[in-house]
């Protein structure tokens, strides 16, 4: 059951968001707004989440109330991985959800935070233990970074690859589930009052054994993502079908994000649209197949015909 949209990922990070071609994130808050209001219209039921910043900044949020767009929301998300890269104390956790709370007068919601365990796997315990105990009475929603470490022949995604050295690798050991599917101490500490953020790539060769660890670990709340720029595959809707199926047990936010090529300013997935309006639209569809088609189905309603996608021709 789909619960939120959390639109964006991190929208103050270039490797997600091109703040150069942007640089008031104007077009992003009327972008995110359009879409925000137009699933408002759809489901007014559904939780409406800003993607989570990274940096956590204050000032950014002022930023984009400015421009009026947490009027069409009901929480900000924010990231944060003090163990492996910001340039803070994990202790420091319960001031930085202060410092947003105090700017968007908003609940937040903590939609990444997790300890890698590229050092030592003791370091990921320690994190998890007091990532548990720092947050779980502090913030509205907490989902643990991430349940599967990253495949080693995958990429991550950020600005310089490799040439960040150990803080890229990192990304590689961020889950509780090495790659070769065997569980890191840290499975034995997970507390299942923290969901779970894992996101599952394009047809994911893992779906079952995500959802298997996520039954396994008492798993009740997911965050995942449905990319933009995979919609316009050949074969997404049968993907995405066969992806939102499996995990229709839990309580998911899923994140809409990931600029088309074809749609953008410039051909790449942080790229602004040329059009904000067509991610509004994108966001219309999911709800409608995804949220709306679901419900109507439990009422055992037709739920409609198939949806119309425009003219979607690759990712």
């Amino acid at each position: 059951m789909i619960e939120a949209i959390k639109f964006w990922n991190e929208p103050n990070n270039l490797s997600h968001w091109d703040f150069q071609m942007d640089p008031q994130w104007k077009e992003f808050s009327y972008m995110i707004k359009l879409a925000a209001d137009s699933v408002r219209n759809l489901a007014p039921d559904l939780k409406l989440v800003l993607g989570g910043i990274s940096p956590i900044d204050p000032l950014f949020i002022q930023l984009l109330k400015g421009h009026g767009l947490l009027d069409s929301l009901d929480a900000v998300a924010i990231h944060g991985f003090p163990l492996d890269w910001n340039h803070w104390s994990i202790y420091d956790w319960p001031k930085k959800i202060e410092e947003i709370e105090a700017v968007a007068e908003l609940p937040i919601w903590v939609t990444e935070v997790g300890v890698s365990s590229f050092g030592a796997d003791e370091v990921q315990v320690f994190g998890l233990n007091k990532t548990a105990e720092l947050l779980l009475k502090r913030a509205e929603r907490v989902y643990w970074y991430s349940l599967l470490d990253l495949p080693p022949a995958w990429e991550a995604t950020t600005r310089h690859k490799e040439s960040e050295g150990s803080a890229y690798y990192r990304h590689f050991y961020m889950g509780l589930i090495r790659a070769d599917g065997t569980p890191k101490p840290a499975v034995e500490h997970f507390n299942p009052e923290m969901g779970i953020c894992q996101w599952i790539h394009f047809e994911d060769h893992r779906l079952e054994e995500i959802v298997g660890w996520l039954r396994k670990l008492k798993v009740k709340k997911l965050r995942t993502g449905i990319s933009w720029a995979d919609w316009f595959r050949p074969n997404a809707l049968e993907w995405f079908d066969r992806q939102m199926q499996a995990i229709s047990e839990f309580d998911t936010t899923v994140t809409l994000c990931f600029t088309p090529p074809s749609r953008g300013k410039r051909p790449h997935h942080t790229s602004p649209p040329e059009d904000p309006g067509e991610f509004a639209y994108f966001a219309e569809e999911v709800v409608k197949r995804y949220v709306l088609k679901d419900r109507a189905s439990a009422d055992e309603s037709t739920g409609g015909g198939k949806l119309k996608r425009g003219n979607s021709e690759e990712a």
